[in-house]
């Protein structure tokens, strides 16, 4: 576990820009960008991206595994990203994007049930504590709606989920034997995700589609493939263990922070004593 060595770049970087990813969809829906049409161009622009590279490249070859695993995954992160940008409009920035972040501890109870991965008496004390922090997190969550608090902790614990999902999903990318075609199963993943949101958005057909949301769209697509090479790159050097609960850890703390001081959203008690008990029950799951 240990990350002598490992430039502090590799951690910087990749948590400045997964903040910035939640940031950028937050000044969407600031501007009034449709969900539907920025998360599926998003998907889009990033799997049409692989495209053109893995065809360049001649690794359009795509493996029966990466098609199974690249279609369930993009199903579940379409579902928690329409999730997540829907609550941002009307919720609190730090009570979402942290129930979002402290998902990361969903994959190491998975990982014990399905892939009998050594789970320790700490690490277990941090999953309870972590879902302490959502509920804590959901009091007074609603931001000008009539939203209940009953209704608010429900939502804030289904983004905590489907996220958790999420990336137990990448994780069993490696245990499907598919680490050599992360690039295909990501495309795929892109491929899935987008026709999905697609189809919400033509469901939803009042909403007409804007430039403006389409160009928001490719930006952020962009960007998420940027911040997923970052992350890559940087699990080279450093232990998923270690790198995903540190820079989760990070992301919290930079969420809670710039909430009211970019959005202008005051922080309850409730919700600081919630980002409390995160970081803790973070840094005891790394243990």
């Amino acid at each position: 576990m240990s990350m002598e060595g490992a430039p502090p770049l590799w951690l910087v970087l990749p948590l400045l820009m997964e903040f910035g990813f939640g940031q950028v969809f937050k000044w969407a829906s600031q501007h009034r960008c449709y969900a539907p049409t920025v998360v599926s161009t998003n998907y889009w622009v990033l799997a049409s991206i692989l495209l053109l590279y893995l065809g360049f490249t001649g690794q359009l070859q795509v493996p029966v595994g990466a098609v199974k695993v690249g279609a369930i995954t993009g199903i579940v992160f379409i579902s928690s990203m329409l999730l997540m940008t829907r609550l941002l409009r009307t919720f609190r920035v730090a009570s979402v994007l942290t129930a979002f972040r402290l998902a990361i501890v969903v994959p190491v109870g998975l990982g014990v049930l399905l892939w009998n991965e050594p789970l320790g008496g700490l690490q277990l004390l941090g999953l309870g504590l972590a879902l302490v922090a959502v509920l804590l997190m959901s009091r007074h969550a609603g931001h000008q709606t009539n939203v209940s608090r009953w209704l608010a902790t429900g939502l804030l614990i289904l983004v905590f989920s489907i996220q958790g999902m999420s990336t137990s999903c990448l994780r069993w990318v490696h245990y499907a034997g598919l680490d050599d075609a992360y690039l295909q199963v990501l495309m795929v993943i892109g491929f899935t995700a987008g026709t999905i949101g697609g189809t919400v958005l033509l469901w939803e057909a009042r909403q007409r589609i804007r430039r403006f949301d389409l160009a928001v769209g490719a930006g952020i697509g962009v960007y998420n493939l940027l911040a997923l090479m970052a992350v890559l790159i940087s699990l080279k050097h450093v232990p998923g263990t270690v790198f995903f609960p540190l820079v989760g850890c990070g992301v919290v703390i930079l969420d809670n922070v710039t909430a009211p001081l970019l959005w202008k959203e005051p922080i309850s008690r409730a919700a600081v004593l919630g980002v409390g008990v995160g970081v803790l029950a973070v840094i005891l799951v790394v243990q």
